[in-house]
């Protein structure tokens, strides 16, 4: 029982670096979950220097047990995303260690991507920068990030 009073799911964002802006939107809307001790965050610019990335990247992807996909077309074309993030993070879907979550933050083709079987957000995968309001977008996402979070937590509390 002390495992689901301290469960706080640690998220990885996994995005393009051209996609910052909107990434640490993203991450502004999830604060008040950070805040809150629902859920810790973690994506590559909280590396520190003498760290070494690739290995530090990874640990941390296989440690969250949420990985939200900001797709882009950016995100689709990055080698290392594709090589290294991604057949990690689908690898943990497949095998139930992970739930990987794609956010659709720019019209891009991304229907035919190893993570079009999952549910996308927003809402009908309608891409952020579509909103009239991005800040709209966003809300729902975290929104749906908090609504994730419990689900997981009554799966712990119902395996006790």
């Amino acid at each position: 029982m002390t495992v689901v009073k301290t469960f706080k799911p640690r998220i990885f964002l996994s995005y393009a670096h051209a996609d910052e802006d909107l990434k640490k939107e993203l991450d502004k809307h999830l604060m008040p979950l950070k805040r809150s001790g629902k859920i810790e965050t973690w994506d590559d610019r909280e590396l520190i220097a003498g760290q070494e990335w690739n290995e530090e990247i990874l640990a941390e992807l296989n440690r969250a047990e949420i990985i939200l996909l900001l797709v882009s077309k950016d995100f689709i074309a990055s080698q290392y995303i594709w090589e290294k993030e991604l057949e990690t993070a689908m690898k943990r879907h497949e095998n139930g260690t992970a739930k990987v979550v794609p956010v659709i933050i720019k019209n891009c083709l991304w229907q035919d991507m190893p993570f079009a079987k999952l549910q996308a957000l927003p809402r009908n995968a309608k891409p952020v920068t579509n909103y009239e309001n991005p800040d709209d977008a966003f809300t729902e996402i975290a929104v749906s990030v908090k609504k994730l979070v419990e689900y997981m937590l009554s799966k712990l509390q119902n395996s006790d």
